[in-house]
């Protein structure tokens, strides 16, 4: 058993996570859905995609049941389901080996497809196509705009190396953050300092290492969030015990800290802050804000000390700092809902409000809304960007619901995706599972908009080197697309079910070409310039 303030699985498996119920009339159900099998699902990531839609990343234990329609190779498998903007199914896919694949992290790539970045100590085997390296190790499969996979790398060293986030880099390559104790081995090349390091990786296009980098002190820095900034370095945070050492140059204040990296593009350290109070503070989210500067959220159990200005509620509460460009405090904030106040996620809208998601413990006391025994539901918070609250609001069963992604739709509503373990019970009307992908959509009666759409087709991204999505923008029954050269030289002809329709241009030259869709409603066409 380890030591970890917050192992991955063990959110799941340990209860701790109850919530808090507020109201707001403004935010309202729109629709909900789950997604999964018989046995267990865990959401951790989620994305909204170019068509409209949204993909969603976990891990399933289950086999063909339920709405999950690829049988489970072994124990933990990634775990992808793609979704249109009502939240029904576009396609899903699992990739897995012959032991445990806990996907982390799922992010947009600039060719229409998606790279995808989780921990495994499977060998090779049914999806994996190279042996572990050590106890646990970073697995990274890219995925085509059609969800197949165009390449996967394994990286680790002899010891446990647990992958966070992964995003694209500015020059078509990828950012890869983790944690790692490791040593010099496998194909980890930067030292170990300490119980558990940050291993931050640089990736090529094609998933080469081009460089990485370790930080740490002597104890534990487990890294939780790393982003790519506008001046193409990176901002790196996650939660520290560890004192002046290795190469962390401030004491910790407490049990365990904020520690917040920048890192120029090449990975070298620019600054670093350590950030928090007498007792225990761990960060889950960075965010780099529109305004500039950097957003820090998380959770503190620590009373006004050290560097932390606001005092708690009680017990945990969300703790977020705002930071100017150089890691200076502009204004903090604690939000108290409960007993034990979880964040997990932070986004900010064209308006520059902040919303904030997580899950909650609370007690049963003067609550409109409530089980005998407490509430585990998701919880969604809009601050603004002085910090000041908008409003709050709850949804969830009877169960343990627990929040992992928060975010503003295009319509002015908002998305919360994460894993249920309730039945169908109060705000959820359906259940597959002992736990499963929750998603529900809000509508915002003070914020409602009219989508903005294309009349005619649109085309994600445009230029583009291989794959594009050609977006449909009505409904229909059926359907087919032609692809054209300049010359009007018919290319490709398929039929097509979905509003999302993924071209494929590898193999064509440099040049325009018109897709053209029809379906039994119209007549549509579109230009795609194909470049190097």
């Amino acid at each position: 058993m380890n030591n970890y303030p917050y192992t991955q699985v063990g959110l799941y498996l340990i209860p701790i996570l109850f919530l808090c119920n507020s109201h707001s009339k403004a935010q309202e159900i729109q629709w909900e859905k789950s997604y999964g099998g018989l046995h267990s699902e865990y959401l951790m990531d989620a994305q909204p995609t170019a068509d409209y839609g949204f993909i969603l990343a976990g891990s399933s234990l289950s086999g063909k049941t339920g709405n999950k329609e690829q049988e489970n190779i072994n124990n933990l498998d990634y775990w992808i389901w793609k979704m249109d903007e009502r939240g029904d199914l576009d396609w899903q896919k699992s990739f897995g080996g012959m032991g445990a694949d806990f996907l982390s992290s799922i992010t947009n790539t600039r060719d229409g497809g998606f790279i995808l970045a989780g921990s495994s100590n499977s060998l090779k085997g049914g999806d994996k196509i190279e042996d572990c390296f050590g106890n646990e190790d970073y697995w990274i499969i890219k995925l085509n705009a059609k969800g197949d996979e165009e390449w996967q790398v394994t990286i680790g060293g002899s010891g446990r190396d647990i992958v966070k986030e992964i995003h694209q880099t500015k020059d078509g390559g990828y950012i890869v953050g983790g944690s790692s104790e490791s040593g010099v081995s496998g194909n980890k090349t930067s030292p170990h300092f300490g119980s558990l390091d940050y291993w931050i990786v640089k990736l090529d296009p094609n998933g080469v290492i081009e460089w990485q980098r370790t930080s740490g002190g002597k104890l534990m820095d487990q890294l939780e969030s790393i982003l790519p900034t506008k001046d193409e370095g990176f901002i790196v945070g996650g939660w520290s015990n560890s004192p002046i050492s290795g190469n962390k140059n401030e004491e910790s204040f407490g049990e365990g800290d904020y520690w917040i990296i920048k890192l120029n593009k090449y990975g070298e350290m620019e600054w670093q802050r350590t950030l928090g109070g007498e007792s225990d503070d761990h960060l889950s989210v960075l965010l780099e804000c529109k305004e500039g500067g950097y957003l820090a959220g998380g959770n503190s159990r620590s009373n006004t000390s050290g560097s932390k200005a606001k005092s708690n509620g009680k017990g945990t509460d969300f703790w977020i700092i705002k930071l100017t460009e150089t890691g200076e405090i502009e204004w903090q904030n604690t939000y108290d809902f409960g007993e034990t106040d979880v964040l997990t996620s932070i986004t900010q809208n064209e308006e520059r409000d902040y919303l904030i998601g997580g899950h909650a413990k609370t007690e049963n006391i003067g609550l409109s809304r409530s089980d005998k025994k407490g509430i585990n539901d998701y919880i969604a918070l809009k601050i603004t960007i002085t910090g000041e609250e908008k409003w709050k609001q709850t949804v969830g069963s009877t169960g343990e619901d627990n929040l992992r992604k928060l975010f503003e739709t295009r319509d002015g509503g908002y998305l919360l995706a994460g894993t249920s373990g309730g039945e169908a019970s109060r705000d959820k009307n359906t259940g597959k599972g002992k736990k499963d992908f929750w998603v529900v959509k809000l509508k915002d009666e003070d914020k409602m908009k009219e989508r903005e759409r294309f009349e005619g087709l649109e085309a994600f991204p445009n230029p583009t080197t291989t794959f594009t999505n050609v977006i449909v923008n009505h409904d229909f029954d059926s359907g087919d697309a032609r692809v054209y050269d300049i010359s009007g030289k018919l290319i490709q002809f398929f039929t097509i079910k979905n509003r999302t329709v993924p071209i494929d241009l590898q193999g064509l030259s440099v040049g325009v070409y018109i897709v053209t869709i029809t379906t039994n409603v119209a007549t549509e066409s579109v230009k795609i310039l194909k470049r190097d």
